[in-house]
């Protein structure tokens, strides 16, 4: 296996992967900056597991808390992301690129418009040896410890 040594990648790839944070980036996505509350308001889980999901985004390098008096408001921010776009942009410029070359000579040799003719067997026609089964026969199963019966 390979290992890369890209721990800001990793760890933004793992944060993004639980449906609840992608849910709360997208919720802060909408909105400049959000408190923690109003983050937490529509989802059905608690504030301390909520807080610990703003754990894993805040440790990625996703969000950004700034606590004002009793409030903790939270807000995107773009330099992990956009280093997990520009990673996965390279992927996609190396899929693009094969798709097209197999595109293009899928189109290079046209397909037979006409089907093929049906190919003729003799009716008294063996089938290979390979389909005509084993000149041996089949082997029979045994119970462990006991002795084939010939």
């Amino acid at each position: 296996m390979v290992k890369y040594k890209d721990e800001t990648l990793d760890r933004t790839f793992a944060a993004l992967s639980d449906p609840t944070r992608r849910a709360l980036l997208a919720r802060l996505g909408e909105r400049d900056s959000l408190s923690v509350s109003e983050l937490a308001a529509p989802f059905p889980i608690s504030l301390p597991a909520i807080m610990k999901h703003l754990d894993v985004l805040s440790d990625a390098g996703l969000i950004v808390r700034e606590k004002s008096g009793r409030t903790v408001a939270c807000r995107l921010t773009a330099k992990p992301m956009e280093q997990a776009m520009n990673w996965l942009n390279r992927y996609a410029q190396f899929w693009s690129d094969n798709l097209d070359r197999l595109a293009a000579f899928v189109e290079e040799d046209p397909w037979p418009t006409q089907p093929l003719a049906p190919i003729s067997v003799p009716p008294n026609a063996q089938a290979s040896r390979s389909r005509a089964g084993s000149v041996r026969g089949r082997k029979k199963s045994t119970l462990p410890g006991r002795k084939p019966s010939s």
